[in-house]
């Protein structure tokens, strides 16, 4: 569904991106592993049309996204819950979420569509009229990721969904990931908690200095000793 082929994205002259190749399967979750500084968020803001890319190719259904407008993309069918959520901190839930939808000129499935968001994350329903920079950690990250669902996104790329938050909360957040994909949504995941994304994702690539340099199943990431020492924790490597 969405095929990244080739993809080098410079800082100056730094390279983030070093001809990052990697498929995402339509109603799959893809996680995405590697340590900081990897070129991860790199990867999923040019994805979203946020940095250019020098070379390569980012394609959609067999469609070209390189050289679109972030704005463009979105209508595509690309939607980016951001790393650290970054809510509207001074407008309300209702309007973060409208925000989401600001392509769309369909108001009565708007509508829908917002009481849709308020049945799957009812927190958001209880707290429509308040100002999102007041919100927990978890229910700004619930936030995130309705406003991007108010796109009808067809792959919703999330990044690092559970960076700072409660043990309890990250186990909600999975949660949410999982019940997006069983209804459908193809996910893109970066993600630090290989544990949790363990219990999620069809499919991993990790990434090291910009380069993807694995790719494989829940099942292969487990079996791989060297993976498993820097990710997994050496308790479960001993095993």
């Amino acid at each position: 569904m969405l095929d990244v082929s080739d993809l080098v994205t410079t800082y100056g002259k730094i390279e983030a991106l070093k001809g990052v190749s990697l498929q995402v399967e339509g109603g799959k979750i893809t996680c995405l592993l590697g340590p900081n500084g990897a070129g991860k968020t790199t990867l999923m803001m040019t994805i979203a049309g946020i940095l250019r890319p020098r070379r390569g190719s980012i394609k959609l259904g067999g469609v070209e996204l390189v050289g679109l407008s972030p704005a463009k993309i979105v209508s595509r069918g690309i939607a980016l819950v951001p790393e650290n959520r970054l809510v509207f901190p001074e407008m309300s839930v209702r309007e973060n979420l409208l925000a989401g939808a600001y392509q769309r000129r369909d108001k009565s499935e708007i509508a829908d569509d917002m009481e849709r968001m308020y049945a799957r994350f009812p927190r958001l329903k209880e707290r429509r009229e308040q100002l999102a920079g007041t919100l927990s950690g978890g229910e700004q990250q619930m936030l995130a990721v309705a406003r991007a669902l108010m796109s009808r996104p067809r792959v919703l790329l999330m990044d690092e969904p559970s960076l700072g938050l409660a043990p309890l909360v990250v186990a909600e957040i999975f949660d949410i990931v999982a019940a997006l994909n069983r209804d459908g949504t193809t996910i893109l995941l970066v993600e630090q908690n290989a544990h949790m994304a363990l219990k999620v994702a069809h499919q991993f690539f990790l990434m090291e200095q910009g380069r993807v340099t694995f790719r494989g199943t829940p099942g292969q990431l487990a079996e791989d000793e060297v993976i498993q020492r820097a990710y997994l924790g050496a308790r479960r490597a001993a095993r």
